[in-house]
């Protein structure tokens, strides 16, 4: 993983983007898409549009509900204000889609990757309720990928594809050559794609991909056992000695299979709270030593789907990395290799790509074709020969993720915060800020953080409604483009933010993303 560029010259003083000679980028509009927009500001709702678009922070496809609430004070009764669609300056309610996924939404994945960050970057350095404490304590971060399925194509750093000598090049039994002297640069439409589609396995890729949650849960086990063994104790008693946590993250490869991307990390006694101090028989790099020997080792047996399909045993793939963050001690060194926030913005970059984020249209690329057709035909035999009683043949729900059915953000319980507190964290804010307007008295921010996102936290108040779903998404493709362009204003926004704080390139991906807030 490259690390975070420092940038040639500081960042100006003032944001270029604001003003009338920095207009939004939006795609040339004709004929009725350009009319409807026109039709704003002939009718005088431009404005309103303006407002439900900042309200609802440029999301691409916005929920529209009509109806009302009323908020109320839980210990008296007393009815602190209400609320009607109509009332809103469309006269219907906007509210964000929330989909993490970049391609749909380039807004709310952001919302969803600064969640994410502050979920990880919490579990690494502290902070969110989580004592600082546990930036002392062993981190590793590990990239688990799938095994090989036949010789695919690929980029290899401007480096040929896969040369060979004259007197080596071979030909598969379809003569197809198994060589290829390219140089595929990054968006190569061809980058992991097979040499040949028929000896590629491609019924065993996704297999596999469907037992990848499966692999990764046993892979979990075996290192808590491993660690076990390490301390001299029993897996039973683990716990109270130390506790394994991580976070991790599911990426695509231009294959169509995915990799894990985990952060790992050793805590004390489960009993002492998130971050209690790992124990000092076992540092970093003991515990990396662990993790390359135990995962190695995890197998996933894969019963055939039919008489005619046989048992497959389904392993981790040859490439595993395995590098120390925190060694035991706490490491703040910018010009390390690895750094805690650099890993915290990569994780939290993949966390809002799927398949659609395959180089080269990837929902078209022959292969991944291939994958989709894969799944259903598996689900289909499963269909037929097993009826319902067969696992695979719930894989045709997933088609649209090659046989992927894991979540691509996942962590132990004890890691960190949770997205749900985050999301609960700035409801309550809300909450406050509309209160403090109501009533005029100032919120108190003497342990704010500790308030927003207690577990227990009493609520004052209730609201209820009664609300329909009109719909999702803006009224013409003009809107559409226009929150676009300013999803797309705001996150350069971000990143001048993030270049004249840190001092560090955001368009990394780690602190453009991850570090601004709305």
């Amino acid at each position: 993983m490259p690390t975070a560029a420092l940038p040639t010259t500081r960042p100006p003083a003032r944001f270029g983007g604001f003003g009338e000679d920095a207009p939004l980028d939006v795609p040339a509009l004709h004929g009725a898409t350009g009319a409807g927009l026109l039709g704003r500001f002939a009718d005088g709702s431009m404005d309103a549009f303006a407002d439900t678009l900042t309200a609802v922070h440029n999301c691409a496809r916005p929920v529209r509900l009509a109806g009302s609430s009323t908020t109320v004070d839980a210990r008296t009764g007393e009815v602190l204000s209400t609320f009607r669609s109509a009332d809103a300056p469309l006269g219907v309610l906007y509210r964000p889609c929330g989909n993490r996924r970049a391609h749909v939404c380039p807004a709310c994945s952001r919302t969803y990757a600064r969640d994410t960050f502050a979920l990880i970057s919490a579990g690494v350095a502290g902070g969110k309720t989580v004592p600082e404490q546990v930036a002392d304590n062993p981190l590793l971060f590990a990239t688990f990928t799938a095994p090989s399925f036949g010789l695919v194509h690929g980029h290899r750093g401007g480096r040929p594809c896969r040369p060979r000598r004259r007197d080596d090049r071979t030909r598969c039994p379809h003569g197809r050559p198994q060589w290829c002297t390219a140089v595929h640069e990054p968006g190569d439409a061809s980058s992991g794609a097979p040499f040949c589609a028929e000896c590629y396995d491609t019924a065993s890729a996704v297999v596999w991909q469907w037992h990848a949650p499966e692999l990764w849960r046993r892979t979990t086990i075996a290192l808590r056992r491993a660690v076990a063994v390490h301390l001299g104790v029993t897996e039973s008693g683990l716990g109270e000695h130390a506790s394994i946590q991580y976070a991790k993250v599911a990426e695509y490869q231009d294959r169509g299979l995915v990799h894990f991307h985990a952060l790992i990390r050793l805590d004390g006694p489960a009993d002492a709270g998130i971050g209690a101090p790992a124990p000092a028989a076992l540092d970093g790099p003991m515990l990396a030593a662990l993790v390359r020997e135990t995962a190695p080792g995890v197998t996933v047996l894969a019963e055939p789907v039919d008489d005619e399909d046989s048992p497959r045993v389904l392993a981790w793939g040859a490439q595993l990395d395995v590098r120390v963050v925190t060694p035991g001690h706490r490491s703040d060194d910018p010009t390390a290799a690895l750094t805690p926030g650099q890993v915290a913005g990569y994780l939290a970059k993949y966390a809002t790509k799927d398949v659609s984020g395959l180089h080269g249209e990837g929902q078209h690329r022959p292969h991944i074709v291939a994958f989709r057709a894969a799944c259903t035909d598996l689900a289909e035999r499963a269909a037929r020969h097993h009826g319902e009683d067969h696992d695979y043949q719930r894989m045709s729900k997933w088609v649209h993720m090659l046989g992927f059915r894991g979540h691509f953000g996942t962590k132990s319980r004890r890691y960190s915060v949770t997205l749900g507190a985050l999301r609960r964290a700035r409801a309550r804010w809300q909450a406050m800020a509309a209160e403090s307007r109501r009533t005029g008295e100032p919120i108190d921010t003497r342990d704010l953080e500790r308030r927003l996102l207690a577990v227990d936290a009493e609520e004052t108040t209730v609201v209820v409604g009664s609300w329909t779903f009109l719909g999702t998404g803006w009224r013409d493709a003009a809107e559409e483009a226009l929150a676009l362009a300013a999803a797309a204003r705001a996150r350069e926004y971000d990143q001048w933010r993030a270049e004249r704080r840190d001092g560090h390139d955001a368009g990394t991906g780690t602190n453009g993303a991850t570090t601004s807030t709305r």
